[in-house]
């Protein structure tokens, strides 16, 4: 403690002292040292050693909701009890987790304290920020105000979407009063659409419409049904209901009655070919819900290789462990289309490009590698408008001949009863764009 005492008259000693010290002045200046000081308090309380920081796992920076300025003042123990009990609309106790978060709680501890799953917690966050992002693109106030009671659900599906697109997309949401599930499918519509220019019918379908994007999928589903006429039409059906633009109902509109003539003759891929052509998009089997595995042969590997593939694959155990019934060097994994799912005896034929297909040469067959999936359970040559799989006779007579695909009425002209198996699917390559991703700009 610092204290003061009265001055006092200075003395002959005093006046010796100083001139003392000031004859010896350049001695003692090399010597000085810097003082350091610090003042007691007055209390007798000693000073309480700060704790460590706690551990806190990396999280990249996000747009963060801001914190209601009723529950900024709050300490830890009222921010857990509005989170337990639900205090307030979701969107405005939402960003408390984040706080509660840098204090060092988990998932689970702050689960166990509130009873908000982990789940829950990460989608009332993203919700929250995807809110407020809504908000700084000046979103009309009605329907924001949609999204009040329980719109975190709607808006957590929304979350992959540029800023642009979101706002198009709760304009569409709130306006055709779609749940959770329908948002998901528009949301992929919209994020899936920049992949598929080039496809057919693509350029009939306005990007900034969202309803022409779900359409779009649904045209695209729509052509994976060939061999039912009935879901292929209900399809149409569905997307002609989302469809805004007038070209693309109009497109649409001709589908549905070329639909009804399956011999169309326009195209021999669209009339008489039951074979869907599917184009794989890029992380298409991690979204997948049901996947299938399947052997992979190459073409030029011939018969042999095609008869002593597995025949069977499937899932055991809780954790769906894949299991073959003898090994194998190549596999593929497929989302479970219809062609696919439930097949059995299955086995996938790679090609370098398509030309090995028997029917009007375009120009992609020459440039892409395509699978071709085929049914070794059903190899007798049946109708003559489906593909079958065969091999090309070798020089030497083995069984080594290369693979490849021919149509039913062709075998059935060279006297050919039984095939290595039926197609059942044609898949082509994801392609490599990069101008539909999100750039950071978006998110602001």
């Amino acid at each position: 403690m610092l204290s003061l005492n009265a001055p006092t008259s200075l003395s002959l000693s005093h006046h010796h002292l100083l001139h003392r010290r000031h004859h010896h002045h350049h001695r003692l200046k090399t010597h000085v040292k810097p003082i350091s000081a610090t003042i007691i308090p007055s209390s007798s309380t000693p000073p309480q050693p700060q704790p460590p920081p706690l551990y806190q796992p990396f999280r990249p920076p996000s747009p963060n909701a801001p914190i209601p300025s009723h529950f900024r003042s709050l300490d830890i123990g009222s921010r857990l009890e509005v989170l337990s009990n639900r205090l307030g609309l979701w969107f405005e106790y939402a960003p408390l987790i984040s706080t509660l978060m840098q204090e060092g709680f988990t998932p689970s501890s702050l689960e166990e304290a509130t009873g908000i799953s982990g789940v829950e917690q990460n989608r009332l966050v993203v919700a929250a920020q995807v809110r407020h992002s809504l908000l700084q693109s000046s979103l009309d106030p009605q329907i924001l105000s949609f999204f009040d009671n329980g719109g975190d659900s709607l808006l957590y599906e929304i979350r992959l979407l540029s800023a642009r697109e979101r706002l198009a997309a709760a304009r569409y949401v709130v306006e055709n009063r779609v749940d959770p599930r329908g948002a998901q499918e528009l949301a992929r519509a919209i994020k899936d659409f920049p992949r598929r220019r080039g496809d057919r019918g693509w350029e009939c379908f306005d990007y900034n419409v969202p309803g022409d994007c779900l359409a779009f999928m649904y045209y695209r589903q729509s052509r994976e049904h060939r061999n039912s006429l009935d879901k292929r039409r209900a399809t149409l059906e569905k997307a002609l209901e989302v469809a805004e633009t007038e070209k693309a109902k109009r497109v649409l509109l001709e589908e549905l009655e070329r639909n009804d003539d399956a011999d169309d003759g326009k195209s021999e891929i669209e009339g008489a070919v039951r074979v869907p052509v599917v184009r794989m998009k890029t992380g298409e089997v991690a979204e997948a819900t049901t996947v299938v595995v399947l052997p992979v042969c190459e073409a030029q590997e011939g018969v042999d290789v095609v008869l002593g593939a597995p025949l069977e694959c499937r899932s055991q155990g809780e954790f769906g462990v894949v299991v073959a019934e003898k090994g194998w060097k190549r596999w593929v994994v497929l989302p479970a289309w219809e062609p696919v799912a439930g097949l059995r005896a299955g086995v996938v034929i790679a090609f370098g490009d398509a030309r090995a297909l028997p029917w009007r040469v375009n120009r992609w067959y020459k440039e892409e590698a395509i699978l071709v999936v085929a049914n070794r359970g059903a190899k007798e040559v049946v109708a003559d408008a489906g593909f079958y799989l065969v091999a090309v006779s070798s020089d030497n007579g083995s069984g080594g001949g290369e693979l490849k695909v021919e149509r039913g009425s062709a075998l059935k002209e060279s006297g050919v009863k039984e095939s290595l198996g039926t197609v059942v699917l044609v898949v082509r390559p994801p392609r490599e764009e990069t101008d539909h991703e999100l750039r950071d700009e978006d998110w602001e």
